[in-house]
């Protein structure tokens, strides 16, 4: 594809957009050297467009702030191969969450020593295939793993494992991201015990290794104080086990969600702040408690891959109706469930033509046969907006195609990397074929 030469620098309003990101002529936008209209003529829409180079950036700037830190990538905000390959190159672990995740990361070359997998219910399969691949970590989530997992490695075998730890705290950008408090499905809480509890029963199975404990206490978390309340009690728990059992825990694992700007003024995590005072919190903490500094773990996923990814749709239809614009484009709620699961909202933009139309207000729409299937409402764009016309959404690298579903059996969009000017299909577009050979009823 046309490397872009000259680039004009980005506006205010691409401040979510991705640092690469040109504007070569008026309306006409560029990532990674390459142009967005070029990506969709290329390989058709709706398409995501992940920039290799963000990712990798990303990547590079947690290593670089938890130095003496283990960043392990959280998987289920995106993974593919490329991903799995890009994350290793950069010295990251990978949390997993399924068997057919980590296979697709172990059988792309993913270490499997640095991979953890999590889950509040794995199945049989999961477990058994975590054992088999030889995973660094599994973290157990509920009582009856314990013994599940002490069976299925065996009376010779050996496996390290985490504790995940319910804190008690309330973080995150909505309530159903919210898993740090004791009224929600994951971990163990400290405040009824069961944690303590579950703790008591691994140390009594010699096969199992416990090194630490975990806690995640949500997504879109945008301000320090959770993490070092989060702290405290990890380690007060930590000190606790110390007494009871002569425990000394090595490591702890924050989990991740971190939050993002989706929208221009929104705020987001201050990651040198995060770091620089979880560190100062947990050395004063150990300190207080007579305990070693354990090592960190830090968990990301949407940090890295969602400003890393932009989604690129084609206009359908314009609808004038009950004093309202409606803008339907060719992909919906099938590939981005978000806006319809948690009101997430997004700003997209008119791209492949300059418009000298004033902005109006308007509602962009997906294609599925839902009164909930909105992208974007109440948005400005162009007001000669039409079909044909290309629309970007930025910010849309995490927990879209994961979270993809076959409604309507319109076929999940395929994943473009771009990259110095070039572009390559990392993910196919689903094809009607690939539906037809699932479907074997007949």
């Amino acid at each position: 594809m046309t490397t872009v030469r000259e680039p004009v620098t980005p506006t205010a309003e691409l401040a979510v957009w991705l640092a690469s990101t040109t504007e070569p002529r008026p309306g006409d936008l560029a990532v990674g050297g390459v142009p967005l209209a070029e990506v969709a003529d290329r390989f058709g829409t709706p398409v995501y467009v992940l920039d290799e180079a963000e990712v990798r950036d990303r990547c590079r700037t947690y290593r670089d702030a938890f130095p003496d830190a283990d960043i392990v990538y959280a998987a289920k905000a995106f993974l593919c191969r490329a991903m799995a390959h890009w994350t290793a190159e950069e010295g990251l672990g990978l949390d997993v969450c399924s068997a057919g995740e980590l296979e697709l990361a172990v059988t792309t070359g993913f270490p499997a020593e640095r991979i953890v997998l999590h889950g509040n219910a794995k199945s049989p399969r999961d477990l058994d295939t975590a054992l088999r691949l030889g995973v660094g970590r599994i973290v157990i989530d509920s009582p009856s793993e314990i013994a599940r997992l002490a069976a299925a490695v065996g009376p010779d075998g050996h496996q390290k494992v985490m504790v995940r730890v319910v804190p008690g705290i309330s973080a995150g950008g909505h309530e159903k991201i919210r898993t740090g408090t004791d009224d929600q499905k994951f971990g163990l809480s400290i405040a009824d015990g069961y944690a303590q509890h579950a703790i008591t029963r691994i140390l009594d199975q010699p096969q199992l290794e416990l090194t630490g404990l975990h806690c995640h206490l949500g997504s879109q978390i945008t301000t320090v104080k959770p993490y070092l309340v989060a702290v405290r009690r990890m380690v007060g728990l930590m000190a606790r086990l110390h007494e009871q059992h002569g425990l000394v825990l090595p490591e702890l694992d924050l989990g991740g969600g971190h939050g993002i700007a989706y929208r221009p003024g929104e705020p987001a995590l201050d990651l040198t702040a995060l770091a620089r005072k979880v560190r100062a919190e947990l050395a004063d903490a150990c300190t207080t408690a007579g305990l070693p500094v354990p090592r960190l773990i830090i968990e990301p996923g949407r940090a890295i891959a969602g400003p890393a990814g932009i989604a690129v749709y084609r206009v359908l239809s314009v609808k004038h109706t009950a004093g309202h614009v409606f803008v339907a484009v060719d992909g919906g709620m099938s590939d981005n469930p978000r806006p319809a699961l948690y009101g997430v909202r997004y700003t997209p933009r008119l791209i492949g033509r300059h418009s000298t139309a004033k902005p109006t207000r308007i509602t962009v729409v997906g294609r599925h046969c839902e009164a909930g299937d909105i992208l974007a409402a109440d948005v400005e764009l162009p007001a000669d907006v039409r079909p044909g016309d290309l629309l970007a959404v930025p910010v849309a690298g995490a927990y879209h195609l994961p979270m993809a579903s076959g409604y309507n059996l319109v076929g999940r969009p395929p994943v473009v990397a771009v990259r110095d000017g070039s572009a390559r299909l990392l993910v196919r577009r689903e094809s009607l074929e690939d539906v037809r050979s699932r479907d074997v009823g007949l």
